[in-house]
């Protein structure tokens, strides 16, 4: 497993090494031994998967306290821009975004810690994998609208398929004046 550090702390890209033989491939998805000693010791107890089609984005999704998520995400098949954004409190990236494209031919995954809205756009049809910290709680969701003009996140998709919840999300300015996350 080859850990890539981003430019945003505790935000990490992971790749493994994966076997091929000629019935196909291998390759350890989640060991809690490798994993706790680089995220910090998160467990996980929700698991997540999602089909989308063609143009889909879903996000950006967060969770609050007391439901903080981190996560562990990658592609099985097909490929997704995953897009996250740091929302933790006294972070020195505080609003900044990072994206990098997850595919199901290289099976890179992502690391996501708590604190970050999370989102993906498909560009191509995909399953999704994500694993939660924590269980899902819609009493303590939240997020940040897709097209918030003050992120001007390049989606590298035309015509998104965006859910009505998702259309309703407030932008990071409306989620800081609710008081609902803090820098």
């Amino acid at each position: 497993m080859e850990i890539l550090k981003t430019n945003i702390e505790g935000l990490i890209q992971i790749v493994p090494v994966v076997f091929h033989d000629s019935r196909g491939w291998f390759f350890e998805f989640f060991k809690s031994s490798k994993f706790q000693a680089v995220t910090g010791g998160h467990s996980f107890s929700q698991d997540n998967i999602s089909f989308s089609t063609p143009n889909v984005l879903r996000g950006l999704h967060l969770q609050i306290a007391p439901s903080e998520q981190a996560k562990l995400v990658m592609v099985i098949t097909g490929r997704v821009l995953d897009v996250v954004v740091d929302l933790r409190k006294g972070s020195p990236t505080f609003g900044k975004t990072f994206q990098v494209e997850l595919n199901g031919q290289s099976k890179n995954m992502l690391y996501i810690p708590e604190g970050f809205a999370h989102g993906f756009a498909a560009l191509e049809e995909s399953c999704f994998l994500y694993k939660c910290s924590t269980e899902y709680n819609p009493k303590n969701e939240t997020g940040i609208i897709w097209n918030d003009p003050d992120l001007n996140i390049d989606w590298k998709i035309r015509n998104p398929i965006v859910s009505d919840k998702d259309k309703q999300l407030p932008t990071l300015k409306e989620l800081l004046v609710k008081s609902v996350i803090s820098q």
